[in-house]
């Protein structure tokens, strides 16, 4: 190797990056029935609530409504017929699964109230900066699409974006590292005219806080 060229950044695995487990391979498309079952599944919701306008409340009140009668009239003529009862699990959380759900809402709870207190009582503006953008965002894609619209795009994309960048992903760091230079470069000169010239608490005002 010369001495003028770059030395190629290590190759990051896609598929220990989501875990290795069954999702990475769902999103990898390394098992394929699972990525076409998601995809059917996402696209025929969309289809059902956001084409045909059908109202998921009434969906699931009727899914649900005919899943007891079924059940109902299973276990009926199971009793009538000395036929086994309808195989159904048991229909409880348990405390682990309880305690683990907790412990996650917990996390992400405490993060946006450690943003909220960043910008709040520590007048971060450059925190302040960043969420602005993040939510207006947010709600530019949201004037354009409704939240299921967004969400099936959400799902595309998941079952899309990973195996392209595992299969070009020396190219698309390439590009995202140009794209990352530049918007540090636009940031930097907007933190130099604009942040930085704001007022700001003296570390006094911070401790009276």
């Amino acid at each position: 190797m010369a001495m003028g060229d770059s030395v190629p950044t290590p190759r990051i695995s896609v598929h220990q990056a989501f875990g290795g487990g069954l999702v990475a391979d769902v999103l990898l498309w390394r098992k394929w029935c699972g990525g076409v079952v998601m995809l059917a599944s996402a696209t025929t919701f969309w289809c059902l609530f956001e084409l045909a306008g059908y109202s998921i409340l009434s969906f699931v009140a009727n899914v649900l409504l005919l899943l007891v009668v079924i059940l109902f009239f299973w276990a009926k003529s199971a009793s009538l017929l000395n036929r086994p009862l309808p195989p159904l699990p048991n229909l409880e959380i348990s405390e682990r699964t309880a305690g683990k759900i907790a412990d996650e809402l917990q996390v992400w709870v405490n993060i946006a109230l450690l943003i909220a207190h960043d910008i709040t009582l520590g007048r971060n503006l450059k925190l302040l900066f960043k969420v602005g953008v993040a939510l207006w965002f947010v709600s530019f894609i949201g004037s354009f699409f409704s939240f299921l619209t967004v969400v099936y795009i959400g799902v595309i994309l998941s079952l899309s974006v990973p195996v392209l960048y595992d299969k070009y992903q020396h190219h698309i760091d390439e590009k995202l590292s140009v794209t990352n230079k530049i918007i540090q470069t636009q940031y930097r000169k907007i933190d130099e005219a604009v942040l930085r010239k704001l007022p700001l608490p003296s570390k006094k005002e911070k401790k009276m806080q």
